[in-house]
């Protein structure tokens, strides 16, 4: 692995989640050695006692209930690292992930990198093989996020400053914050794929792309819309045929 080390920051937005001690576990077996770990308390009401026995281990915000933008917003804007590595309340990371992900990005010296991922069940059992999307193709890439958010969030590692120019996350968007983001930097940057799976993405009957999948559906809507013009004219710039190059 590389010699320089820069800090990653891994931030744990927290809402009532009976998982939440599973994440921070795997944050805490990170084998690199300089992370720190931001749990945002979003205004919990339950399950806060989880949290209690690694007080001591993390940094720990708790703040009015405003939804996960803002407490992912709270992390950054309270973050001492240089990069940021997001890890929901119910997912995990296998121990290598912050030290092979952020190797990976200093060798091809990208500012954001998502990867690969499976899927666990409730148990923290593995029930997929790897599911993430790589698409090493720049404009098939662009095209692929202008039809919808093909990155899974939990899989995402970014330089914070990079993040905060952008704007943070939007935190009007209760659902798709993450997907409006992605698209604002990727318009400026380049994405790479990571592909070891090294994330534990948890299907369970509470988690909100269940619960309001009919509020996302409208909301992705939306932000289509916002980039529409922005990212269709991103597309034409990088076609194919305006370098010069076959189409298929």
């Amino acid at each position: 692995m590389t010699r320089y080390k820069p800090k990653v920051s891994i931030i744990i937005p927290f809402y009532n989640c009976r998982f939440v001690d599973r994440a921070i576990k795997s944050a805490l077996q990170q084998t690199y050695s300089n992370c720190e770990i931001i749990v945002v308390d979003d205004g919990s009401t339950i399950h806060k006692d989880l949290i209690n026995p690694y007080l001591d281990k993390v940094r720990y915000l708790r703040k009015v209930n405003g939804g996960t933008a803002s407490a992912l917003n709270a992390g950054l804007n309270n973050a001492t690292g240089e990069y940021f590595s997001w890890l929901s309340s119910d997912d995990m990371y296998h121990p290598e992930k912050v030290e092979k992900q952020i190797d990976f990005m200093l060798k091809h010296g990208a500012v954001i990198s998502y990867g690969n991922y499976q899927l666990m069940n409730e148990r923290d059992h593995i029930t997929s093989d790897p599911v993430g999307v790589n698409i090493p193709d720049k404009y098939r890439f662009i095209r692929a996020m202008r039809s919808g958010c093909i990155i899974n969030g939990c899989t995402v590692m970014a330089n914070i400053e990079v993040i905060k120019r952008a704007g943070l996350f939007d935190e009007t968007l209760p659902f798709t914050h993450d997907y409006d983001l992605w698209l604002r930097l990727l318009l400026v940057h380049d994405f790479y794929y990571f592909p070891e799976p090294l994330v534990l993405y948890r299907i369970h009957g509470s988690m909100g792309s269940r619960v309001h999948k009919a509020a996302i559906a409208l909301e992705i809507r939306k932000v289509k819309k916002r980039y529409r013009d922005q990212i269709s004219r991103l597309v034409n710039l990088n076609s194919p045929r305006r370098h010069g190059k076959n189409f298929k």
